[in-house]
């Protein structure tokens, strides 16, 4: 048998075969970097698949800041309306209906405060056995704090700034806390305007407040109290109408 001639014939052969292949590989790169430069001239240098989170939390905070604007708003309008009421009840004789505005948190007021700032545990606390879901806080943790100073004798409250009243509702949407329409993140932060030992009285003595605080010994969860000299609150600036009522007996 020819050595030399069968090795001509297998060159020839493996020659023939990667002819097509070699026009096929480079068909492949050219269509993928025609595909390549189509995309990133349609990104302009942008994410074409951006994190869905990140779109959230941007709407979200877009969202919040517009609807805090208009609440400045409607504070400023309402401001303008008590104004020109009282003007028109003196002039009509009318009596001061100012200390029932106090009631309703319609005005702004100062005094020596409590604050009550609550935080989730951090992120690298992950405790086997406990539901991740026990070292967050929620709107009953918020509420538990908030019902406890008015229990204390709170006389005017807020939560992230925003004045309290008997018409505010606390809600958990996700991990964000809604607060007359406005989404907030942790930390959460809690003032009360009163006898701040009484205050502070009261928390102590709450049962719901006294199991929080174990998963703040047990697993770092937020838990801070401090006291203020003096703190200035804005009046109430929430919806004015009530959704829900009854006929009190």
């Amino acid at each position: 048998m020819d050595t030399g001639s069968t090795l001509k014939q297998a060159r020839e052969r493996a020659r023939t075969t990667r002819g097509p292949l070699r026009v096929a590989t480079v068909a492949v790169c050219v269509v993928a970097g025609f595909m390549m430069a189509t995309s990133a001239l349609a990104s302009r240098g942008n994410d074409l698949r951006p994190d869905r989170r990140t779109e959230l939390v941007t709407l979200v905070q877009a969202e919040a800041d517009r609807v805090e604007q208009l609440g400045r708003t409607a504070s400023g309008l309402r401001a303008e309306v008590d104004a020109l009421t009282a003007r028109g009840n003196e002039a009509a004789g009318l009596p001061d209906l100012t200390l029932a505005a106090e009631r309703a948190d319609s005005i702004a007021v100062t005094g020596p405060a409590l604050t009550v700032t609550l935080t989730d545990a951090p992120a690298s606390v992950q405790p086997a056995g406990v539901d991740p879901d026990l070292l967050v806080v929620h709107q009953q943790d918020i509420q538990a704090v908030v019902n406890a100073l008015w229990e204390g004798g709170a006389e005017a409250m807020t939560v992230q700034g925003q004045r309290v009243s008997s018409r505010t509702g606390i809600k958990c949407v996700g991990n964000t806390v809604v607060l007359h329409g406005v989404p907030y993140a942790p930390p959460y932060r809690i003032t009360a305007i009163g006898d701040v030992p009484a205050l502070e009285r009261s928390l102590r003595s709450s049962e719901y407040l006294r199991l929080y605080r174990e998963y703040v010994d047990a697993y770092r969860l937020g838990y801070e109290v401090s006291r203020q000299a003096r703190v200035e609150m804005p009046a109430y600036s929430g919806p004015a109408e009530f959704e829900h009522a009854r006929v009190a007996r």
